[in-house]
């Protein structure tokens, strides 16, 4: 196993916060808080990404510049190298943020009023992406079972037959509950979206933070069969921890449907780039293969430590994706809002309630991994502590 990446120095809970303003917002104003809930990784970023950003900012440079068609062609030959997945004969696209790709698309493709599928519990900003554009969210909830989560395909086919049901948001690999959807599920989804005509919107923002032995199968490898009209999301931010530097991409094997959106992108200057960002983008996808595959092999032995260490009540969901650990407290008998209460002033921690993916997600947290041992070891440590008090 490759060594894992240093840590920052002198991590503290502190330091962990990106934002000490939104962590008081959200969780109160207790010092003591070791923030786990940002979907980030808390580690050194790979030297690649860092060595081009100090290097792009030392030109003195930093107006217009055309993005190269490099950038793209950087994501696509990681791509066929990690995933087997060449890109022929589809259209990508740049795009600010995956938010802002399903936000156009749910504008452009449907109408107001119109029904969007969601599998909660789910990433937190989907429902507002649906409801914000005044479309209506359509629930098939994830059903959990003693081998983890699954998709009900028959509530699925149920919601999808509905003709006011015109889009479906499908995180591949889930946020938050780390399922890695299999090329089987996928194509079930597929067939059952294009016999009702539903578009889906692929999130695969995740797709690189497959856990061994899993593997990400790309929507778009089994969307062709079905004849189901697809995009996906992709880039670097969650492979690199670049979310607040770089652009995603958009793609799609329907060339009306990149139109649509590079026409939307044009009039809203969506397309304009940020010169750090460009360079970040290449160069984690030209030099950050072994970084990546040590950011891996933490994560899997941080699972590892919470499996072996957490106390009587509380659990884990065993992640096949993700830096981002799915943990069950409902063995402690606690209701929502009591369940909050104890995260922050008897646990110390700042963690994600479940309940903000979606009703189905009360009785759990996420909590972000990707973090130095000493973090996880911590976070256990107080909720053994917290656990002991009550």
């Amino acid at each position: 196993m490759p060594a894992t990446p240093p840590a920052r120095d002198a991590v503290t809970s502190n330091s962990l916060a990106t934002d000490p303003n939104r962590l008081s917002q959200l969780f109160g104003d207790d010092d003591g808080l070791l923030p786990l809930w940002i979907a980030e990784p808390y580690v050194d970023l790979a030297p690649g990404v860092v060595a081009a950003l100090e290097t792009r900012s030392g030109t003195g440079w930093y107006g217009y510049e055309a993005r190269p068609r490099a950038l793209i062609d950087s994501f696509w030959e990681w791509m066929a190298s990690r995933h087997g997945w060449d890109g022929a004969g589809l259209n990508t696209t740049v795009s600010p943020s995956v938010g802002t790709s399903i936000g156009v698309l749910i504008e452009e493709l449907t109408e107001p009023g119109e029904g969007v599928l969601l599998q909660p519990p789910v990433f937190t900003d989907f429902k507002p992406l649906v409801t914000r554009a005044n479309r209506t969210p359509v629930r098939s909830p994830l059903v959990l079972t003693d081998d983890g989560y699954h998709m009900d395909l028959d509530d699925l086919e149920t919601k999808a037959a509905d003709p006011n049901t015109r889009m479906m948001i499908l995180c591949n690999p889930h946020n938050p509950v780390g399922r890695v959807w299999t090329r089987d599920e996928l194509a079930d989804v597929a067939a059952i979206c294009a016999r009702h005509d539903v578009f889906v919107v692929a999130d695969e923002i995740h797709a690189d933070l497959a856990l061994p032995p899993f593997r990400f199968t790309p929507f778009a490898s089994v969307a062709a069969a079905s004849g189901v009209s697809w995009a996906a999301t992709h880039g670097p931010i969650k492979t690199f921890g670049l979310a607040g530097v770089c652009d995603t991409l958009l793609v799609t094997g329907d060339a009306d449907v990149s139109k649509l959106f590079r026409t939307r992108s044009s009039q809203l200057h969506l397309t304009r780039n940020n010169v750090f960002g460009v360079a970040a983008f290449e160069a984690g996808y030209r030099t950050g293969a072994e970084w990546l595959d040590q950011l891996l092999a933490l994560i899997s032995s941080n699972v590892a430590l919470l499996r072996e260490g957490l106390p009587p009540g509380i659990g884990i969901i065993e992640p096949e994706s993700t830096y981002l650990a799915w943990i069950d407290f409902r063995g402690l008998g606690m209701d929502v809002p009591e369940l909050a209460r104890w995260f922050a002033g008897s646990a110390h921690l700042a963690l994600s309630p479940g309940h903000w993916f979606g009703r189905e997600g009360a009785g759990f947290a996420r909590m972000t991994i990707a973090t130095p041992p000493a973090q996880i070891e911590d976070a256990v440590a107080r909720l053994t502590t917290a656990v002991d008090a009550i």
